[in-house]
């Protein structure tokens, strides 16, 4: 029997839709999105549309997902516009990283804690490092450390801790390079992050290739052969001991459907997704040239489609996450 205390529990049920797969959409950018939007208006964005494309997001798409995933800083307007259904994921760390600091050392929004996130209806907590497991370990003990504090207060609240991992390599700025040390690094943080020590519920996990350079797949020179990437995917299957769901991380939507299609046909197990840009990306367009009344048309028509194209594939790929811990027959809820 797996143990689960009784609030992560209650929480991972409502984040999931009826079939236990977490099919979440993820609106959390800040800086990256506030330059989406003025680049798609031709002047500077400011807080407040910032705000509203967030709101706007969640009014529309929320009815069709599991989750969203936003953050404190300009998404509380948009987390009160969800659908009933929907559960809520916070972030809680600040966005991006000090590039003064060698390492990507992360760090917390200084006026929230999981206290916090929680009194203001948050469902789940959302956790980002960079992490690359290959740098050197007075680098990655603070990481290690700093995950621990979150682990340790998601388990004072009971509420879960969905980590997300970001792999990267400082000396490899080549993409195709990069993409052939990639599945290790995914694979070896997993290793590490899996342990019971760091109170992790759910891994946010980038896929362990780039699937531009898929052979057969992707639009890029092929960096691995299907038979290769599909050991990758087994291998990620393999290793996790928690539930764990597949960042968009930027790709379209096309290439991410396919993604998922592939990874199940891998023999992943995977348990949903946090999708991000590859649902809502050419929305910001719309509201850039035609503003809410735009963004609106756009949302509910070709944003609609996107999640529920999305949701149509978790039906026939995704594993309920609770299957991750052998049914829920096999999980004793504890208090």
């Amino acid at each position: 029997m797996v143990k689960l205390q009784k609030g992560k529990f209650q929480f991972l049920e409502k984040l999931s839709n009826d079939e236990g797969i977490i099919a979440a959409l993820a609106i959390d950018q800040r800086g990256s999105l506030k330059r989406m939007i003025g680049a798609a208006k031709g002047t500077d964005a400011s807080v407040e549309e910032l705000q509203d494309f967030k709101t706007l997001v969640s009014q529309e798409l929320t009815p069709y997902a599991s989750a969203i995933l936003l953050d404190p800083e300009f998404g509380l307007p948009a987390g009160k516009k969800r659908d009933a259904s929907c559960g809520l994921l916070t972030s809680y760390e600040k966005t991006g990283y000090d590039a003064t600091t060698p390492g990507r050392i992360p760090d917390l929004l200084p006026n929230w804690s999981v206290k916090r996130i929680k009194e203001n209806g948050g469902d789940a907590v959302k956790l980002l490092v960079y992490y690359d497991p290959d740098e050197p370990d007075e680098i990655n003990d603070v990481k290690k450390a700093f995950v621990e504090r979150i682990g340790s207060e998601c388990k004072a609240e009971d509420i879960p801790l969905f980590f997300e991992i970001v792999t990267y390599d400082e000396n490899i700025k080549d993409k195709a390079e990069y993409a052939k040390v990639k599945p290790q690094k995914v694979l070896d943080s997993i290793k590490v992050f899996t342990q019971e020590r760091y109170g992790i519920d759910v891994l946010k996990l980038e896929v362990p290739v780039d699937m531009s350079r898929v052979e057969g797949v992707g639009e890029n020179e092929p960096v691995y052969s299907a038979e290769e990437a599909k050991a990758y995917f087994r291998q990620v299957d393999e290793e996790t001991t928690v539930p764990y769901i597949w960042l968009s991380a930027g790709v379209s939507t096309e290439l991410f459907q396919k993604t998922l299609v592939f990874a199940h046909d891998a023999g992943s197990k995977y348990n949903g997704v946090l999708c991000g840009r590859a649902t809502w990306r050419d929305g910001v367009e719309a509201y850039g040239k035609g503003g809410e009344k735009g963004a609106i048309e756009w949302l509910q028509t070709q944003g609609k489609k996107n999640v529920e194209e999305l949701n149509e594939i978790l039906a026939e790929n995704a594993t309920p996450w609770y299957e991750k811990f052998g049914g829920k027959d096999n999980i004793e809820v504890v208090d």
